[in-house]
């Protein structure tokens, strides 16, 4: 059998119903990792990792062991392990958040997991308590592994341009209150205090940065497209000459994009993503005076 096309086709309106169901789904989770794992500075305890199966916690401590959850999506569950003993699993299928949020409280108690969290989903309108949401019920496995499939490939080469640079960055992650894959750069220096800032943001942008990610559309974005920015944007960086052609600075968002699709159709779509983010990091580290000598790995190779 064929391997699966690892960038295939991913249209936002095609999935968008199974899309915001597994929006809440992975909430739910990480908001179980955010509840017991240890403050790390800029909310780096809190996002999910790619997996070869899915999108997992990782190790979360938990009394004398840890246990981990993961979105299985090749075996269409959701395993949840604890250190010696079995797993166990709840299944993904067209089901309402409401009834996942209870059969994933339940399972946890069941195998002496003990956890509170707040139900209420974040950064999204209208939000629907958890155990109230009967309204997102969709689950199409056939899309969910194309996003996999697009996670995986995402994740590689974001890890593989993390390692060009030697100052402090941010592992591969994966947000569940945006939903969407990032890496980030950061100068080194404090960043100037965000007047009104929740303690949230105030955080997360602490410091200076340059980000990029993947996420899979929404808004005036209305497909899959991978993103990148500067916090705080230095003078010129919106008029920067970025590769491929087809990037470009969204003034709404003060970010720079490049939709999904003219990634997956380029000649070769890791040149093409990593040309952007090659392109839209030394904007953004040469408008802010970062010390990219000192920062950056000498001819990109590997120690």
């Amino acid at each position: 059998m064929d391997n699966p096309n690892p960038w295939p086709p991913l249209p936002l309106a095609e999935w968008e119903p199974t899309r915001a169901t597994l929006h809440m789904w992975t909430q739910i989770v990480g908001k179980v990792r955010l509840a017991l794992s240890p403050l790390v500075n800029h909310w780096w305890q809190v996002p999910l990792y790619v997996s070869a199966r899915g999108l997992t916690t990782s190790a979360i401590p938990y009394g004398d062991g840890v246990f981990e959850i993961e979105f299985d999506f090749g075996g269409q569950s959701l395993a949840i392990r604890k250190s010696g003993q079995a797993t166990t699993f709840v299944r993904l299928y067209p089901r309402s958040v409401a009834d996942f949020y209870h059969e994933v409280m339940a399972a946890m108690r069941a195998i002496g997991i003990e956890v509170k969290i707040w139900p209420m989903p974040v950064e999204i309108p209208n939000p629907i308590p958890f155990p109230d949401d009967r309204e997102h019920a969709s689950y199409d496995p056939e899309y969910v592994n194309r996003f996999h499939r697009i996670l995986l490939q995402a994740d590689t080469i974001f890890k593989e341009f993390r390692g060009r640079f030697i100052g402090k960055a941010s592992p591969v992650h994966f947000f569940w209150g945006s939903f969407d894959l990032a890496a980030t750069r950061f100068s080194g220096r404090r960043a100037p205090e965000r007047v009104g800032a929740d303690p949230i943001t105030r955080e997360a942008y602490s410091h200076e940065c340059s980000s990029a990610g993947f996420w899979p559309g929404g808004g005036e974005i209305t497909g899959p497209a991978f993103y990148s920015y500067a916090a705080p944007e230095p003078s010129g960086y919106a008029a920067c000459s970025v590769l491929p052609p087809l990037a470009f600075y969204h003034t709404g968002l003060r970010e720079f994009i490049l939709m999904y699709e003219d990634v997956r159709c380029a000649a070769s779509p890791r040149t093409a993503l990593l040309d952007f983010l090659q392109g839209t990091y030394e904007g953004a580290a040469s408008l802010g005076n970062w010390d990219r000598a000192n920062l950056e790995r000498s001819g990109r190779s590997q120690p």
